[in-house]
């Protein structure tokens, strides 16, 4: 494997506790949601949310401790028991500093159709009036309740549509439990300062401060236009080292401030155009195409200063949709295999190796090498390894899965340790990394 990069196989605890204090730069995780995810064993809620909470704070305050003071964390978790994950790292001992959101357009419904339940309830039958697919290459997978009437982890094509049989089920048509999944929380933290400032900390400890110019937006044409020497431009659209007071800003270079709103294409958009679940398409169907242009401040209504907006300081000479304000990140179909052509394909299935056959939803329906359920795209993984770690740090995921967190610190030029409890993971992570190379 790279020498710029290590996959331990083990409980991360128990790895972490043999590593040294204040050794490593960025910590970037995927871990557990606690939703019992696929049935997998590792994602169970270990008792309720205060065991769970206790559990992944117990985690983060071994990352604390090895970590530098100032140094940042990027913790992924789902909307759903984001708020335990924040709980669990706050206790830890880190501030919070953000929350970032990640939006994409391959997430799947995953309800209960009431109606068709209550029909199954009663044991009424339900006349087939149709069918339905989702779209593209997706295929559908029973979870046993769902009154679609097939097996837990059955796989199909599509699915019949049929009709209310019972009064009380027509009352209740169209009525589900839950919401299409199209964005994913990733808490931004920080190991409390050892210094007195954060200029000292950063001179101390190389820690403190995120990477602001290297994750700026591109804008089109790769300049954004700088402010107006009226005292009133807002810096972050700015170039450095010069008086906004007294003299015209240059443009940067490097594109807008980062924002804690990523963006992603769905899992079926192509160069040609974006699939309509797509919500970087939807925010552009949504704001229309606009040109921002460089003229006089945006004046309030209101009489007086505007509440603070007598002048937007920001102003670009550039055209399109809304989504260019953010950072768009696309995983490639081909990422999760690539470095494991010599391994078998397989079904996405739980680790446990119990014969049952799994496939994501949304996803490839065909046999893969990379058998992890919940890989990261690496243009995503290669942004937030990017934005929190100083140059030639060492990041630590102590759930290290399938190694896309690896693979994106080494493409950055990081280097990287990381630590996964199963062995089929653990070679799939060393294959990808030694691939990168």
């Amino acid at each position: 494997m790279m020498g710029r990069a290590q996959i331990i196989c083990g409980d991360c605890l128990d790895v972490m506790r043999g590593m040294e204090a204040d050794s490593i730069d960025a910590v970037v995780t995927d871990p557990p949601a606690g939703i019992n995810f696929m049935s997998k064993p590792f994602d169970s809620d270990r008792g309720g949310r205060v065991f769970w909470v206790e559990w992944l704070a117990e985690i983060m305050s071994e990352c604390l401790r090895i970590l530098k003071p100032g140094g940042h964390a990027l913790v992924w978790a789902l909307p759903r028991t984001s708020h335990w994950t924040a709980t669990a790292v706050e206790d830890a001992g880190f501030e919070l500093r953000d929350c970032i959101y990640h939006l994409f357009g391959s997430g799947f419904p995953k309800s209960l159709d009431v109606s068709k339940a209550i029909d199954k309830a009663s044991g009424a039958d339900r006349e087939i009036v149709g069918t339905w697919q989702p779209t593209g290459t997706a295929r559908i997978k029973g979870n046993g309740n769902s009154g679609h009437g097939y097996d837990h982890g059955e796989l199909r094509d599509s699915l019949p549509i049929t009709a209310p049989a019972t009064p009380e089920a027509a009352q209740w048509d169209g009525w589900g439990t839950a919401l299409k999944p199209a964005v994913e929380c990733w808490w931004l933290c920080r190991k409390p300062l050892s210094e007195s400032t954060v200029a000292a900390n950063v001179l101390r400890w190389g820690t403190g401060a995120i990477n602001v110019d290297g994750c700026r937006i591109a804008a089109p044409g790769g300049l954004t236009s700088g402010g107006k020497p009226n005292g009133r431009s807002n810096p972050c659209f700015m170039s450095k080292d010069v008086d906004p007071r007294t003299e015209r800003t240059e443009p940067h270079a490097a594109g807008r401030w980062p924002s804690h709103l990523l963006l992603s294409h769905s899992l079926w958009c192509t160069d040609d155009g974006c699939d309509e679940s797509c919500p970087v398409a939807g925010i552009d169907r949504q704001s229309g195409s606009s040109r921002s242009r460089i003229g006089n401040p945006r004046r309030s209504a209101q009489p007086g200063d505007g509440y603070g907006m007598t002048a937007t300081g920001a102003e670009y000479d550039d055209q399109g949709g809304a989504s260019r304000y953010f950072y768009c990140a696309k995983a490639s179909r081909s990422e999760r295999d690539a470095g494991l052509a010599d391994l078998p394909l397989m079904g996405v299935h739980p680790p446990s190796g119990d014969g049952r056959v799994w496939d994501i939803p949304g996803s490839h329906s065909t046999p893969r090498r990379n058998v992890h359920p919940t890989v990261k795209p690496l243009a995503l993984m290669r942004y937030l390894c990017r934005l929190i770690t100083p140059p030639g740090g060492l990041i630590l995921d102590p759930f290290a899965g399938s190694g896309s967190t690896g693979v994106a610190a080494i493409q950055e030029g990081f280097r990287f340790v990381g630590v996964e409890r199963e062995p089929e993971y653990v070679e799939i992570a060393n294959r990808r990394i030694d691939a990168t190379a």
